[in-house]
């Protein structure tokens, strides 16, 4: 038998707690790319996110930088290191909440622009498709917004109208919500 084949490994050798270096750093990245979110968000969602003392000061004081400054860089390292005291999940999860809301947002904002079109360029089948699709449209006002925006297409003129029709379009789609 030679030496290595009576190699006992020794139990702390293996510790299921230990985390390599390179590991170590992957997490530090993945929390400071978090933390550079947070200076994104505006102050009633920052309000909403669940951060402690220390990091929301450094959250407010990121925001009050010049972007791409220096200064800026180095706030963004010490809001990655706070970060490692913080909720991780959670702070994740209410900014992943926020961008779900404005993911359907903007389904609903586009979905209003290709109704608005649709109705520009369509006939009346198309007028009634979205009388079914909202019944408590006012017909006659709708009537009058199509008028005006196929007048004003047909003339090549600025889009006031059709930016009028939009905007009935919206208030109609946030009266069902």
């Amino acid at each position: 038998m030679s030496q290595n084949d009576n190699f006992q490994p020794d139990d702390n050798e293996f510790d299921e707690d230990f985390v390599s270096k390179s590991q170590r750093k992957r997490d530090m990245d993945k929390l400071q790319a978090l933390g550079a979110r947070l200076p994104e968000l505006n102050k009633e969602q920052l309000a909403k996110v669940p951060l402690g003392d220390m990091l929301r000061q450094a959250v407010e004081e990121a925001q009050r930088l010049k972007p791409r400054s220096e200064a800026t860089r180095r706030q963004m390292q010490y809001i990655g290191r706070l970060m490692q005291a913080e909720d991780a999940d959670a702070i994740q999860a209410a900014i992943e909440r926020f961008e779900a809301g404005k993911q359907a947002h903007m389904q609903i904002f586009h979905k209003l622009e290709r109704w608005r079109d649709r109705l520009i360029l369509g006939d009346n089948s198309d007028l009634q498709a979205y009388l079914d699709d909202d019944p408590g449209a006012d017909i006659q006002h709708l009537r009058q917004l199509l008028r005006n925006a196929k007048k004003e297409a047909s003339l090549d003129k600025p889009p006031a109208a059709s930016r009028k029709l939009f905007k009935y379009l919206r208030a109609r789609a946030e009266d069902r919500l």
